[in-house]
């Protein structure tokens, strides 16, 4: 049987909440639900499926991720899209963070099996936010002021099973 993975980093749950109005009215106003199903988060390795006999692989590959990074502060910016007309996304706009993308690096070389461009971003709206919809929404929120700061200090390796749940957590150890 497979199951779905992936690995993600996720703010705090106040963050999480105020993230959370935003899906609300996308919800209401726009017609997207699917956002509401999934915390806030930032991807590092998106969704892959095995089967879940492989599951110990997929844990020794996660904690051999090198973590050796001090903690650091990610700060939340605005808002940004990708204006696909056949998957809108809007979403929160983490600034730029080299220590980010050092992060996404490291998590790559141990999961490498597939191609992705990396663009951190926290989804608001997706999936059944219609494209029609998406041009109604997006004038509301590009030039809409949210701006906050967290802490990074650890990774989570998530495992679908009817929601994601989190499975292991590796914390950031540098000096």
């Amino acid at each position: 049987m497979k199951k779905m993975y992936f690995i993600a980093i996720y703010p705090p749950q106040h963050i999480i909440e105020e993230i959370n109005v935003f899906k609300k009215d996308l919800y209401i106003n726009y017609g997207n639900s699917k956002a509401l199903k999934n915390e806030a988060h930032i991807t590092l390795f998106p969704p892959f499926d095995r089967e879940i006999e492989l599951e110990e692989d997929i844990h020794t590959a996660f904690q051999k991720i090198n973590t050796d990074l001090s903690p650091f502060e990610i700060t939340l910016n605005g808002f940004g899209s990708f204006p696909n007309p056949k998957n809108p996304v809007l979403f929160v706009q983490p600034e730029e963070n080299e220590n980010l993308k050092k992060l996404y690096f490291r998590v790559k070389e141990k999961f490498n099996f597939k191609n992705y461009s990396f663009h951190p971003h926290i989804t608001v709206g997706y999936r059944d936010l219609t494209y029609e919809n998406f041009l109604k929404a997006w004038p509301n929120y590009k030039d809409k002021t949210y701006k906050t700061k967290f802490l990074v200090d650890k990774i989570v390796l998530l495992r679908h099973d009817g929601k994601w749940v989190p499975i292991a957590e590796k914390t950031l150890s540098g000096k």
